[in-house]
C-alpha cells in the first residue's frame, strides 16, 4: 500500500516556485528545496521525479497564478490602453518590500536561452506566443492599424515586456512608471 502524502502538493510547488523565482534554477539546490518546501528529497523524487519536474511544475503553477491578470488583460475592450493596463498589474507585485524577483518567465527566459533543454523552450514559446496573440488582438482594435505596423509593435511591445520585467528586478517603482509612460507614448 502506497503511503500518503503528508503534505499538500500545491504548497509546496508554491513554495518552490518562489524559490525557483528569487535564485533561479541553476542556483536553487536540492539543499533549499528540501529547507524551503518543508519536505525531504525522496518526497520530492516521489512527487515530481527530480528537480527539473519540480520546476516545470513550478513554471505551471506560475502560469496559474498570472491566469487572473491574463483573463483581465484578455477580457479588455480598449485596446492599447489594455496593453498599458497589463504592463502596470505584471510588475505591481513586484514592489512590495523583498519581492523584486521580475517576472518568473522572463527570468527562466534569460536562465535558458543558451540552453538546449526542450521542454523549458516549449513552456516559454506557449506563453510567450499566447501573450503575443493577446498584443496583436489588442493592437487589431485600431482599425487605423496596418497589419504589418500591428506585428512591428506586438514585437517591440513583447521584448519592452521582457525588459520591463528585467528592470523590476533592480530599479525603482519612478522609473518603472517612467519606462512604461515612454513605452506607449508613440503607440
Amino acid at each position: 500500500m502506497a503511503r500518503k502524502k503528508q503534505y499538500n502538493e500545491d504548497d509546496v510547488v508554491e513554495k518552490a516556485m518562489n524559490l525557483f523565482w528569487k535564485n533561479g534554477y541553476e542556483a536553487t539546490s536540492m539543499q533549499m528545496l528540501e529547507k524551503e518546501m518543508g519536505i525531504n528529497k525522496f518526497s520530492i523524487y516521489s512527487s515530481f521525479g527530480n528537480k527539473h519536474g519540480l520546476f516545470l511544475e513550478s513554471l505551471k503553477h506560475y502560469k496559474t497564478k498570472v491566469s487572473a491578470t491574463l483573463l483581465k488583460f484578455k477580457n479588455g475592450t480598449n485596446g492599447v490602453e489594455d496593453i498599458k493596463q497589463f504592463f502596470h498589474d505584471s510588475i505591481n507585485s513586484n514592489f512590495k518590500v523583498g519581492n523584486q524577483k521580475g517576472c518568473l518567465v522572463t527570468n527562466t527566459y534569460n536562465e535558458f536561452s543558451e540552453n538546449e533543454d526542450q521542454l523549458i523552450k516549449d513552456e516559454m514559446t506557449s506563453f510567450m506566443g499566447n501573450l503575443k496573440a493577446l498584443i496583436i488582438e489588442k493592437l487589431q482594435m485600431d482599425a487605423s492599424k496596418d497589419e504589418d505596423t500591428v506585428l512591428k509593435q506586438a514585437n517591440y511591445l513583447l521584448l519592452a515586456k521582457h525588459g520591463l520585467a528585467a528592470a523590476a528586478r533592480v530599479n525603482t517603482a519612478q522609473e518603472i512608471e517612467d519606462y512604461i509612460e515612454m513605452t506607449f507614448k508613440n503607440l
